[in-house]
């Protein structure tokens, strides 16, 4: 039990990181477009996600009223963009890998905790949670960067008429969804490399006279 510490702390920064990215995949704010343009969009703030746009108007929902209007992509939407398309296959992968790397985790901790001394098995559990890990991290990192870096350049989307939004923004900035998605990245792959650290103890047969 004691040589495991690090792999019980590669479960808790796993279970905090695979909770993180099921966050970052949930909430809207991913780019946050500001608009000259109030006449729709109320508050003159748009937030475009991976899997909807959403902003304020007190026209198209209740006139006078202020409420919050979505609109979901649709799969024949070709002008949305590839990081949009690429983030919500990317991280719902990476939900998946992250489950996998905590089971596998909890069976190994299992063993461990339970004296049961089967190296290979412990020992495989470990190495199997850890590459999850790794690989749940890298596919959140991809679709985070990849947006971050058309925030920075502020790229424009040529959205359809339905979604009345315009083609592109007064200026736009990174909403909560990539600082959230970074710091999921990086607990995964911390969890992953102290999964990976895992060494057997050596166990050895002292013979008393």
């Amino acid at each position: 039990v004691s040589t495991s510490h690090l792999q019980l702390a590669a479960f808790a920064l796993g279970t905090v990181g695979w909770i993180l990215c099921t966050v970052s995949m949930g909430i809207v704010e991913w780019r946050v477009w500001h608009v000259y343009n109030t006449t729709i969009i109320s508050s003159g703030i748009a937030w475009v996600g991976i899997w909807k746009v959403c902003f304020i108007s007190d026209v198209l929902i209740s006139p006078g009223y202020k409420e919050q209007f979505c609109h979901k992509y649709s799969g024949y939407d070709s002008s949305i963009p590839q990081e949009i398309y690429a983030a919500q296959g990317l991280l719902l992968i990476a939900m998946f890998m992250g489950l996998l790397g905590l089971a596998a985790t909890v069976f190994a901790l299992r063993n461990v905790y339970m004296g049961i001394a089967h190296k290979i098995l412990i020992t495989r559990f470990f190495l199997v949670g850890g590459f999850f890990y790794i690989f749940a991290g890298m596919c959140v990192l991809v679709p985070v960067s990849w947006n971050f870096y058309s925030v920075l350049h502020n790229q424009s989307i040529a959205f359809p008429p339905s979604y009345y939004m315009p083609s592109s923004p007064a200026a736009q900035e990174a909403g909560a969804a990539i600082p959230i998605g970074i710091v999921a990245v990086i607990l995964l792959l911390l969890s992953g490399s102290f999964s990976l650290s895992y060494r057997f103890p050596v166990i050895t047969n002292t013979i008393t006279k």
